[in-house]
């Protein structure tokens, strides 16, 4: 691909994404199966007009997300089943909420916030913050916690990775900070089994108890949940995990996450972040995107490791290592007392 292919390849990349997410809006994934189905089957099965849901199926197919037989027959492929719902891997929240109209939406302000220097798009666009905006409105809300199990399973394996060259050995409680539902804490403790945990959480995100993974994974005598405000007061531990936490924040509010932390913690206390680290200027990386989306959705960005040493610096820590996962798309910034 020329210079000039590439450069079209990025202006078309919406188009792309906003195919991808009318097939997961109208269920065609599900729909769809190993074995070739008819478009017009399809069609009449999810209750769509036939001639422009083979359209659709046909761009999909273009993406590499089905395969387009003879006659109009199709079937789904191996990048395809990721956006079912019942993959344990599914990547269809995901594809609802950023490719949804609420946050679509956002962008638009993205060139005023860069000229006045004021990011978040949520205020402009809705009159309130993110997490004001999720628990006002249940339809978004029901998409955003189906995106965050989505990226919580992703990042989990990514962070339990990174993980592999920190020795757990003399840690006996790990608390895990805006932990949600508790996928990482539990898989950390199903892979430590010397390990107990605390899950701090607002009440809101753990009041569903049939969704908690302790409960789920046999996990209930060895991992609490505590309902809480990091931005009040942490539980005490030996141990404190927090995993796309702090760049939802400024620099400003995750001092004053990191002191709250400290001041909870024993002597030898240990805080690991969980983030995407922004690595040096000559390597293209995911971080340097998301962090545009973060641009629009909150007051917080994704950092370096220097500037979260600095972040640990400003609230007492001492930045002692970083471990990355094996792709490198997520890394863990240690701090002690």
């Amino acid at each position: 691909m020329s210079k000039y292919e590439k450069t079209l390849d990025i202006i078309f990349g919406r188009w792309r994404s906003q195919v991808l997410y009318v097939g997961v809006k109208l269920g065609v994934f599900d729909c769809a199966t190993s074995n070739p189905k008819n478009a017009s089957d399809i069609a009449k099965e999810l209750n769509l007009d036939n001639k422009l849901a083979y359209r659709l199926l046909r761009a999909l197919g273009s993406l590499g997300l089905l395969k387009e037989g003879v006659n109009h027959d199709f079937s789904i492929t191996g990048e395809g089943e990721f956006l079912r719902k019942d993959n344990p891997q599914s990547l269809r929240g995901i594809t609802l909420l950023e490719e949804g109209h609420e946050h679509y939406a956002l962008w638009k302000h993205l060139h005023n916030m860069i000229k006045d220097g004021k990011q978040n798009a949520f205020p402009r666009e809705y009159g309130k913050k993110l997490f004001e905006f999720t628990d006002s409105n249940p339809p978004y809300r029901k998409v955003f916690d189906e995106a965050m199990s989505s990226y919580s399973s992703i990042q989990t394996t990514w962070v339990s990775e990174a993980l592999d060259r920190y020795d757990f050995s003399n840690v006996n409680c790990v608390c895990d900070v805006g932990g949600g539902q508790g996928h990482l804490l539990c898989s950390l403790l199903v892979k430590y089994p010397h390990l107990n945990g605390i899950i701090l959480e607002l009440e809101s995100a753990i009041k569903n108890k049939e969704l908690l993974w302790a409960g789920k994974m046999g996990l209930e005598d060895r991992c609490k949940y505590t309902a809480g405000n990091m931005f009040n007061e942490v539980p005490a531990a030996d141990a404190y995990i927090m995993k796309m936490i702090l760049h939802d924040w400024s620099d400003d509010e995750c001092v004053k996450i990191l002191s709250n932390i400290y001041n909870a913690s024993p002597k030898k206390g240990t805080v690991l972040i969980a983030e995407h680290l922004v690595p040096r200027p000559d390597i293209p990386h995911f971080s340097k995107i998301f962090d545009i989306h973060m641009m629009c959705v909150a007051t917080g960005r994704e950092r370096t490791i220097d500037e979260y040493a600095q972040l640990l610096k400003s609230a007492s820590w001492k930045h002692t290592n970083t471990f990355h996962s094996r792709s490198g798309l997520m890394g863990v910034v240690v701090g002690n007392k």
